[in-house]
């Protein structure tokens, strides 16, 4: 590992593609990785050792446990698994997913040792708004005080957090932002955090057209049309932005009843709205947007990840390598992984969980 926070780039990790059915497949990915039906074990390995993650069977369709907890502004719903006492993992999903992107992942930290806890993030599943009045904005900083929110209300003072998308965003926020409550970050596509002054310059076309549906929920037509074709739009958005996951309609519609929240589209409009100044946060947040503004370090330890068929946007590793100051280091996980990474290579998605709490 290097404290500079220079990259260094680990050997790839090659997923055996598969459907999430059937223990056949667990076979074959359990296989590309040398890795067999282990059993619990502590989740700090022995001294000097790397440490390997047990395997869950594929193609799980539900949680240990499922909870609520409420904050100031929230009631948050979360799946729970793991023993209670164990070191925390929170992990955060994006959008349009839900928390069933960390279904194989959960148990495979579970029988590691880990509490493991999976929030629905607001606008999402079964979590809600304590008020009527609470203003449905989703801007970084406001997703980022949820997770700490319940953090505080779980009592658990620090924990490794975790996350792709809108989550791997939160995530970075709370590393950069109170890096005392965070012990070690896993962030798909790396430095997330950005502004609403350093959306203003414009990408090249190319760039510009992987951000369509951004421009499309700017007008009053985009936010009819989402929220007409929710489960639709979801769906065309799953298929590009991982061409190569071959997930069923079952797996779609297990995540698309997370979109029925009754302030989904409300959340998912006011986000995108927000990144381009069309749409105003709330100004309790602006001190916390202006540290994020200037683009603060990460300095706990980091391990980013990146699909080799990622079809979302997405930075290259070698342009935010210089944003994490502690231990770091990117992997590339190949093999046709797209966005959703903890649900395509859930191994290694837990496997980075694990290695960065060994840092």
């Amino acid at each position: 590992m290097n404290p500079t926070g220079d990259t260094i780039v680990t050997d790839t990790f090659d997923i055996q593609r598969r459907q999430f059915v059937g223990t056949s497949a667990m076979a074959l990915a359990l296989a590309s990785f040398g890795i067999g039906m282990a059993a619990t074990a502590s989740p700090v390995e022995a001294a000097g050792q790397a440490a390997k993650p047990s395997a869950a069977p594929a193609g799980r369709t539900s949680f240990t446990r499922m909870k609520t907890v409420k904050t100031d502004v929230l009631e948050i719903a979360y799946a729970e698994d793991g023993p209670a006492k164990g070191p925390v993992v929170i992990l955060l999903h994006g959008w349009p997913y839900d928390i069933y992107s960390y279904v194989d992942v959960a148990p495979i930290l579970a029988a590691k040792g880990y509490r493991v806890i999976v929030p629905f993030l607001r606008g999402y599943g079964a979590t809600r708004f304590l008020s009527a009045d609470t203003p449905r904005n989703a801007q970084q900083a406001a997703l980022a005080t949820d997770t700490l929110a319940m953090m505080d209300a779980l009592k658990i003072d620090k924990a490794i957090v975790a996350g792709y998308d809108w989550g791997a965003r939160t995530a970075d926020i709370l590393a950069a932002l109170w890096p005392e409550r965070v012990k070690g970050l896993v962030s798909v596509s790396g430095y997330l955090i950005g502004s609403q002054a350093g959306n203003v310059k414009p990408l090249p076309p190319k760039a510009e057209l992987q951000w369509w549906y951004q421009f499309y929920f700017a007008t009053a037509r985009g936010e009819a049309g989402y929220r007409q074709n929710t489960h639709d739009f979801a769906k065309l958005i799953w298929q590009l932005a991982s061409p190569k996951w071959q997930f069923d309609d079952a797996t779609f519609d297990r995540s698309a009843k997370a979109f029925e929240n009754p302030d989904h589209v409300a959340i998912t409009i006011h986000n995108y709205r927000w990144r381009l100044d069309l749409a105003k946060g709330e100004p309790k947040y602006d001190a916390l947007e202006a540290k994020l503004a200037a683009g603060p370090t990460i300095t706990v330890p980091t391990i980013t990840l990146e699909g080799d068929e990622n079809g979302a946007p997405h930075p290259d590793p070698s342009q935010y390598a210089k944003r994490f100051s502690g231990r770091y280091e990117h992997r590339t996980i190949t093999g046709g992984i797209g966005h959703n990474l903890p649900q395509e290579a859930p191994e290694a998605f837990a496997k980075a969980v694990i290695d960065v709490d060994t840092f």
